[in-house]
């Protein structure tokens, strides 16, 4: 077992290879010197930390937070061998937390619960049943007209001001407005749901870290609570009667890991690529040609900026030789998806160059994201929701004073201040403050023939 303090790129004791120095490149970087995955350099420039990162090979030591190291995967074909390997890589992180600061800010993110992410083999199974199981009973076309009424009731509080934080006032609060209510909760319940989701993924002290946890837990405690004293056509519900039949315990950590990992991340990638689409002339063109669209910037953004850049956490359940790197028993072991991703060029709207695969960002393997197409489609229908809206919004700062937020797991902007030709309930033709139903395509036609303005799907 590693201290906090030994990131563990050495062989472990007695093992052949300390017959011979480790350090066979003179060239290569101190391998017992680990690279800070969090501060403002690394926020302002992560791609330039993953460079400095390769050089180790394709695992490289890292201090994910004050006193707590991991190593990190690098190369693709790597991470792929390790999202693959479940008899090599458990999941079980109960042996490492021992070997940290009970009290660290990436705790919440990292500790063991009885859930999917951390679950190994038959239970494993169990748990992802249960969740893949009741999404698919959430219909696309109800997920859809979700988003339209999220959007539409977000955009009545902002579109008569002509102007906004996308990140703030849209991207964050789409995620919340819909899985707060898929999870069978009312509106009133989402500015809780997603502070404490924040704190778990910015706190910066341990004080904040454990405040954001323990908010987060209370909050699922009253949902599961209310739904115990009665059922509705909710995820709640469906995982409370699954035939899986969890338990308390492991119903409330289920609940937390997917309400968790269904917010954060998405509203990042709506945020992300709200920025590219804003911020790249490639998606604003003339009538005549062919404007890319926001599933492009979606697939711009999981290539290139994921919204959740490293994680996997993994720990290897014997002394392992991987890649170059001999990896110690029960140590943490993460996957950069960024870092992996950016292995190719992908100038190209996602086309990884020769000999590259798919992108990483939903990971692979067995513990691969259950329900990527509900995230899609919620990303992608409001990003069109929006831009449809508000077809001639803008950047109200240039692209390079955007700022991102600090963070080892995240890759995420602080804000994303925005302009628009304001619009207002009274004027003519289709507007959000109408009913769900209603669709901007046709007034949004009209009016960009009287106003000059241009739909966004026709730029």
């Amino acid at each position: 077992m590693t201290s906090p303090h030994q990131p563990g790129a050495a062989p472990p004791p007695g093992c052949p290879a300390h017959a011979a120095p480790y350090q066979q490149a003179p060239a290569q970087p101190d391998a017992h010197t680990p690279v800070k995955l969090y501060g403002p350099d690394f926020a302002a420039d992560p791609h330039r930390i993953y460079a400095q990162l390769r050089q180790y090979g394709a695992l490289a030591p890292v201090e994910i937070a004050p006193e707590v190291t991991a190593m990190l995967v690098t190369d693709y074909r790597a991470a792929l061998d390790l999202l693959h390997d479940d008899s090599t890589w458990s999941k079980d992180s109960r042996e490492w937390m021992t070997t940290v600061p009970a009290d660290s800010p990436v705790m919440p993110m990292l500790m063991w619960r009885p859930n999917i992410f951390y679950a190994d083999g038959p239970a494993h199974v169990r748990y992802r049943d249960v969740v893949v199981d009741s999404f698919k009973l959430v219909e696309p076309h109800e997920l859809r007209a979700r988003v339209h009424h999220a959007a539409d009731t977000l955009i009545q509080r902002f579109g008569a001001h002509g102007e906004v934080d996308l990140i703030a006032d849209y991207a964050r609060l789409i995620p919340l407005l819909m899985f707060n209510n898929l999870f069978g909760m009312p509106d009133s319940y989402s500015d809780r749901l997603i502070e404490a989701i924040a704190g778990m993924l910015d706190g910066t002290s341990p004080e904040e870290a454990a405040a954001a946890n323990e908010a987060y837990t209370n909050y699922i405690m009253e949902l599961v609570g209310s739904k115990k004293a009665e059922r509705g056509p909710d995820l709640t519900s469906w995982f409370m009667d699954h035939p899986n039949a969890l338990n308390d315990e492991e119903l409330i950590h289920n609940i937390i890991l997917t309400m968790g990992a269904g917010n954060e991340p998405l509203a990042n990638l709506i945020g992300n690529a709200l920025s590219r689409m804003l911020s790249d002339d490639r998606y604003y063109n003339t009538l005549s040609g062919g404007a890319l669209t926001a599933h492009d910037a979606i697939n711009e953004v999981l290539w290139n900026d994921p919204p959740l850049t490293n994680y996997s956490a993994h720990f290897p359940v014997r002394d392992v030789f991987f890649h170059g790197t001999w990896v110690r028993k029960g140590q943490l072991v993460m996957v950069s998806y960024a870092a992996a991703n950016s292995q190719f060029d992908t100038t190209s709207l996602g086309t990884p160059g020769s000999g590259g695969g798919s992108h990483l960002s939903w990971a692979a393997g067995p513990h691969a994201c259950p329900v990527k197409r509900h995230a899609l489609l919620i990303a992608t229908t409001a990003i069109e929701r929006l831009t449809a809206w508000l077809s001639d919004i803008e950047l109200a700062v240039d692209a390079s004073e955007l700022q991102w937020r600090n963070g080892a797991f995240h890759r995420a902007l602080v804000g994303l201040p925005a302009r628009f030709t304001p619009i207002t309930p009274d004027q003519a033709g289709a507007t959000p403050w109408h009913n769900r139903d209603s669709s901007p395509s046709s007034s949004t036609r009209s009016e960009a023939t009287s106003t000059g303005r241009q739909p966004a799907s026709a730029r």
